[in-house]
């Protein structure tokens, strides 16, 4: 009962510190507004609301243009805020999306933008209409507001509605045939900092984000990643997202009906076209006139109202290229423009959201409340640090986001190297992910990018001083190729120590053409973004004839090329003041009170209820772990634990191995005291272990898998775990650890978003946190690939030889032998046999034959001491006290054709004869176990 109440009172404090959203003082009007038709004649309506500000004066009004696969549901949290600050805020859901009808034409000057200034002269028509402030009858104040989908329709409509008096546009395109087959080649670049190449050749298709939009996945695929799209850009509120779950195009809601018609809701005239590009890899010159059709940059020569861009860093689809290009034209025609680089975008949230929003909301209060703040006229997010939850902002020291950029001249290898395009476009380099662009940071993605053969590293000289890259570098790139075409995809990388980081997750496609083997150069803009590269680093540019998330060309080619007048951007620039500080957050800091109230109530109950501790054992103080008799029967009677005793040294690491069933889960739980033993103890460093021990602090466990609060980030799951522990922050050892994760910027992105193989390794990141003296890990190759399985060995070998012991239990029997220094085996509950893994995989005892054929077995099975047991057709082993030549002697003798002799077994033959023999045998005498180590 005490329990029970401790408890009530614990959920109590939770929902105390728990936010609880305040409702906005507005009301809403809802509008069901008839735009043009379908080309099949079909009427269309536009499902839409207006909210208005409480009282009865006139405001200014912000339209709110929704992203992708979302509707008007998906901005009505922003729709509050703005509200709040004194607009009439108008929402609706676009054709073909939410509860509208009509068909998606990706943003048709025709059909979606016209549908807009439809939607304004409704309002205006409408009750609503008497509440917006009007400068001149029939001109309202008002600003439009969008984010990727949405930011297209915003800048277009300001182009075209001469009663649109400013714009933000967020992540989104400048030209979408430029967008979706990116070309970073071209024979002059212009001088801001992010511009890439404009015309030239269209380049390859990026076949995993038409995938995305095309199969229906676009809207689900945001959503699981936290996307800019999911939490709407403008503004951006996860909260109001996770309400409202946005509906994709491949699930229509209630009001349109399912249909098995692959493109869903789009218009078949552009389905088609993307189809056929999925296809062949290539456009048709109808799609890239629709694509271009489609676009801001048709139309800003018509665009003269003051206008922000917002784009993200941490975005694979719409790069910080387009916004530049954008920024350019305005700039060019004396438009008002002001830029802002924020480091989330359409692969994940952005680090300084709040401040991101509010400089938006500062932007529409200058332009229509005539309020004296403004923005400045280019900001940029740094690179977040490794103690960061949020990014330094930095505004550059010029007037003009055009002009801020100098370019510094950077040494580079420019040796010409050979690559080899492959046969069928396979195997591929995978050095990205959509939507997940600021994982593939985290991963040891190197070895998967630069494919041996099939690929060429530039290298710079360490830098000598810390060095920030603000823009996109450029560089030539010259080529001589035994094809037509090539393509290549250039991407930028940190080389620290040897060991490649992925900088920012971003490729630069480039695609090549010419006569066949003649060189050609070009001028290349990589990837433009924030970069910081420490004293001691160096830059790699790595150049690859594929890429996983592009169409790939399927025709072998091997291409020389070589790298020259690599220069480097550069803003002379003035920290922002922070508008929040690192580390844990109050969200954070509740749950982590709350584990910390939660962990007192039952360290309570299990000191009331704790068993008499046996003293200190002062001869084991130095040893890490001693199991001794360890003993646990189920309630069914199942004994699954039987009296299992071993012990692990310094230095050592110990893996724990048997088949499943064999009890080493339950061993290790009662390890650590989570289960209590029916008999026997678990001493550390001499201590007992019971429940609640002090010296479990010296533990640092993984068992059954992690466990996080999936709407935090992995820093803020590791700093609320570390904080319940009610210890110092600087004993945490937070940088070894996260070394350990090796997550990169995804180490602040929500655990939410992480594969399985994340999880695993923020797991056991957070079993390193304090470097514990003994490390306990369950199966901690989990979910990982082959690449990451390798990384984690020497990281465990290191650990172990700084005098620390660590336990590893494990079914993959190669990566134990390369790993482990001693095993433990166990079957049935009981353990068979323990000892040092190079003992038992190369016994004196034992000879490995390889034979051409098993003639003269039964002879040789009949020589006097010996044992011969059969591997395969050609491999027997033989266990013999007789020396080896005398064994391979007998072997000749018998008939047997022997083509090769070892003493060395792999361990999984040794555990596999471990475990057949004590299966078979109770009999654990010293000459059992050594017939059984034999086998």
């Amino acid at each position: 009962m005490r329990i029970r109440s401790a408890l009530l009172v614990l959920l109590a404090v939770v929902a105390l510190l728990v936010p609880v959203p305040l409702a906005s003082a507005a009301t809403s009007l809802d509008l069901s507004v008839a735009v043009r038709a379908e080309p099949s004649g079909a009427p269309v309506s536009l499902d839409t609301t207006v909210y208005l500000p409480d009282g009865t004066g006139t405001h200014p009004a912000v339209l709110l243009a929704h992203g992708f696969g979302g509707s008007k549901d998906s901005v009505q949290s922003q729709a509050s805020s703005l509200v709040d600050d004194g607009f009439v805020v108008i929402t609706y859901s676009a054709r073909g999306f939410g509860k509208s009808g009509g068909k998606i034409h990706l943003d048709d000057p025709d059909y979606e933008v016209a549908d807009a200034r439809a939607v304004i002269s409704a309002v205006l028509a409408s009750p609503a209409g008497s509440r917006i402030l009007l400068d001149k009858p029939g001109d309202p104040r008002l600003g439009v507001a969008g984010g990727s989908y949405g930011g297209a329709l915003a800048l277009m409509l300001a182009a075209t509605d001469p009663r649109v008096d400013t714009v933000v546009a967020s992540i989104t395109w400048n030209d979408l045939a430029q967008a979706f087959f990116p070309d970073h080649a071209g024979t002059a670049i212009a001088s801001s900092p992010g511009a890439a190449p404009s015309g030239g050749v269209t380049g390859p298709l990026k076949q995993q984000w038409a995938s995305l939009f095309f199969l229906g996945e676009a809207g689900a695929s945001s959503r699981a990643a936290g996307s800019a799209d999911a939490t709407d850009p403008v503004f951006g509120d996860s909260t109001a997202s996770a309400a409202a779950p946005q509906p994709s195009v491949s699930a229509p809601t209630s009001s349109q009906p399912q249909t098995s018609d692959p493109c869903g809701r789009f218009d078949p005239t552009i389905c088609a076209g993307f189809l056929s590009a999925s296809s062949s890899g290539q456009p048709s010159a109808e799609l890239l006139a629709m694509l271009r059709a489609h676009s801001p940059a048709a139309f800003l020569s018509r665009l003269k109202v003051p206008t922000f861009l917002v784009q993200g860093m941490n975005d694979t689809l719409f790069g910080v290229d387009q916004a530049d290009a954008t920024a350019r034209t305005l700039s060019a025609q004396g438009t008002p423009v002001a830029m802002r680089w924020m480091d989330g975008g359409h692969d994940g949230t952005s680090s300084t959201q709040a401040a991101d929003d509010q400089a938006q909301v500062t932007w529409l209060r200058h332009y229509l409340l005539r309020d004296a703040a403004t923005v400045p006229a280019f900001v940029f997010a740094d690179p977040l640090g490794r103690r960061q939850n949020t990014a330094t902002l930095e505004r550059a020291s010029g007037s003009s986001y055009v002009d801020a950029a100098t370019w510094r001249d950077q040494p580079i290898d420019g040796s010409t190297q050979a690559i080899i395009s492959p046969p069928g476009g396979l195997p591929v380099s995978n050095t990205l992910l959509p939507q997940a662009a600021s994982l593939g940071a985290s991963l040891p993605t190197y070895s998967l990018a630069a494919l041996p053969g099939l690929s060429a590293a530039y290298d710079t000289p360490a830098f000598t001083a810390q060095t920030k890259v603000v823009g996109a570098p450029r560089l030539k790139l010259t080529v001589r190729s035994s094809g037509p075409v090539s393509t290549l995809f250039l991407s930028v990388w940190t080389v620290n120590g040897g060991t490649a980081t992925l900088a920012r997750s971003l490729v630069a496609p480039v695609r090549v053409t010419g006569p066949v083997g003649q060189a050609h150069t070009v001028d290349v803009s990589l990837p433009a973004a924030t970069w910081n590269f420490p004293a001691g680093t160096s830059l790699r540019v790595l150049v690859t004839p594929t890429d996983s998330t592009f169409a790939n060309s399927t025709v072998a080619r091997a291409d020389s090329v070589s790298i020259s007048q690599f220069q480097l951007p550069q803003v002379a620039s003035v920290a922002l003041p922070a508008a929040g500080s690192g580390g844990v957050d109050r969200e954070s800091l509740g749950v982590a009170l709350a584990v910390a109230a939660l962990l007192a109530v039952f360290g309570l109950w299990a000191w009331r209820d704790r068993r008499a501790v046996a003293p200190a054992d002062a001869a084991l103080a130095d040893v890490p772990l001693v199991v001794s008799g360890l003993t646990q029967t189920f309630k069914d009677g199942h004994r699954a634990v039987d009296d299992v005793s071993w012990r692990a040294e310094s230095g050592q690491i110990v893996g724990l191995l048997g088949p499943n069933g064999a009890g080493k889960t339950t061993t290790l739980r009662m390890m650590l005291g989570l289960i209590r033993p029916d008999a026997g103890e678990t001493r550390i460093l001499g201590d007992q272990v019971v429940p609640g021990a002090s010296v479990l602090a010296r533990v640092g466990a993984l068992v059954e898998g992690p466990g996080f609060l999936p709407h935090l980030t992995g820093r803020a799951n590791l700093q609320a775990y570390w904080a319940a522990t009610g210890r110092a922050a600087a004993e945490a050892h937070y940088d070894e650890a996260l070394s350990v994760a090796a997550l990169g910027d995804a180490i602040d992105r929500p655990v939410r978003s992480y594969s399985q193989g994340m999880r695993q390794r923020l797991g056991i990141a957070q079993a390193m946190l304090g470097l514990p003296s003994v490390l306990i890990l369950d199966e901690p190759t989990n979910g990982l690939d082959p690449p990451q399985i390798a990384a984690m060995r020497p990281i465990l070998q290191e650990y172990a030889a700084g005098g620390r012991t660590v336990i590893v239990s494990s079914h993959l029997l190669a990566e134990v032998e390369q790993t482990c220094t001693h095993i433990v085996v166990m079957n049935a509950g009981r353990v068979v046999t323990t000892g040092p893994v190079a003992e038992l995989v190369a016994n004196s005892d034992t000879t490995v034959l390889e034979v051409t054929s098993l003639d003269g077995l039964s002879a040789l099975k009949a020589v006097p001491g010996v044992e011969v047991s059969v591997v395969s057709d050609t491999e027997v082993v033989v266990t013999s006290s007789l020396p080896r030549a005398s064994v391979v002697a007998a072997a000749v003798g018998a008939g047997m054709a022997v083509t090769g002799v070892s003493s060395r077994k792999h361990l999984e033959e040794v555990f596999l004869g471990m475990i057949a023999s004590s299966s078979a045998s109770a009999d654990v005498s010293p000459d059992a176990l050594r017939r059984i180590r034999d086998r």
